[in-house]
């Protein structure tokens, strides 16, 4: 017997639970304009998170998925993309979407059932609710950028259950052959609705799983955003230069059910969020800023009265938004409406006419 390869999967941590940073840190971690840059949009995307289960309590929103104790994940990897970059989304981005050009009232006008809150005048892809599907699309994204032979990376986002999917290791291997220009982030925030990690995979990490399809596969944790954007930041840059695909877990928890039409409370162990929580990301970045001067209680307070005014008015724009017509509901499928569609269509805005007067 000979061993003819071995594999290792890296983990890196630079701000602790604590908010100790190690020894051996990138430049960002004494950038305080970045550090603070950051601390203020998850803040904000907290802000918000929390208006948006509150609108759907009270009729005003559909379903939504929270990101409460994510905003790490979805911040940093926002904050480490160039923006001739290609952005492939799942359904918890409102964090990387938001530094994209999107608009806290297009996020509520998706979630509200208006496609047009998913349309964007850029080259990202829209919302994916589909589990997995968007690493597909992002592989064939990359695919284009390589024959174009243009210097843009891809990056797709999804959750850990994605990874039990057919589309990821399909994505994962052409990547891998066809040395696409892609990274692939894995939220592992350690459920797939109520399916545990543990029941998921039996694989120690996520993050070897990118070792099958012939590349880098490294874990972060996903608390800690010095980590989260100088990785996210390192593998695009590789993917872009090199044609090289990486594969990113990033380690968080799920601070909320599944969505809003769910409830966690029947299969998640008991004081397991409290646990977790000592863990999260804003006070964590929050307390290292204390410690480099950099952040005081009268700049939280600003910052805490600025975000609920901006998510206010996010909340103002999207409920004053004019509707749509009720034929607008074939708008947004086809390029081209097929004939029987197109029959249903007119059909419909008749009807809208009668009622309308």
């Amino acid at each position: 017997m000979k061993i003819i390869d071995h594999f290792e999967v890296p983990y890196y941590q630079y701000l602790n639970e604590e908010s100790q940073i190690a020894d051996e840190v990138p430049t960002v971690a004494s950038d305080t304009a970045t550090l603070i840059k950051l601390y203020r949009l998850m803040v904000l995307v907290r802000t918000m998170d929390t208006k948006a289960i509150a609108l759907q309590r009270t009729g005003k929103l559909g379903t939504y998925p929270s990101t409460r104790g994510q905003e790490a994940v979805f911040v940093g990897v926002g904050n480490a993309m160039e923006k001739s970059d290609i952005f492939v989304p799942y359904y918890r981005d409102m964090g990387t979407l938001i530094q994209r050009g999107v608009k806290l009232s297009q996020i509520l006008q998706y979630w509200g059932g208006d496609e047009r809150g998913n349309c964007y005048d850029s080259d990202d892809f829209p919302y994916s609710v589909p589990i997995g599907s968007q690493t597909l699309h992002a592989a064939g994204a990359a695919y284009a950028v390589k024959f174009r032979k243009e210097k843009r990376a891809v990056l797709s986002l999804f959750g850990e259950g994605a990874t039990s999917q057919g589309d990821f290791y399909e994505a994962m291997n052409v990547a891998g052959v066809w040395k696409l220009p892609v990274v692939f982030v894995v939220c592992n925030n350690q459920w797939a609705i109520s399916v545990p990690r543990q029941a998921q995979t039996a694989s120690h990490t996520i993050a070897q799983k990118a070792i099958a399809a012939g590349f880098t596969g490294e874990q972060i944790d996903g608390n800690d955003i010095i980590a989260v954007q100088h990785r996210t930041t390192e593998a695009l840059k590789i993917a872009r230069e090199n044609n090289q695909p990486h594969l990113i877990e990033m380690i968080c928890y799920r601070q909320h059910d599944h969505t809003t039409a769910d409830d966690a409370s029947r299969y998640e162990p008991k004081n397991m969020r409290e646990q977790e929580w000592k863990k999260e990301p804003i006070s964590r970045l929050r307390r290292y800023l204390e410690k480099l001067g950099a952040w005081t209680d009268k700049q939280e307070e600003e910052l805490q009265a600025e975000s609920s005014a901006a998510v206010d008015e996010a909340v103002k724009e999207y409920l004053t938004v004019e509707p749509q017509p009720l034929e607008s509901m074939f708008d947004y499928l086809y390029a081209q409406l097929p004939d029987a569609y197109a029959s249903q269509r007119e059909s419909l805005k008749n009807v809208e006419k009668v009622v309308h007067g």
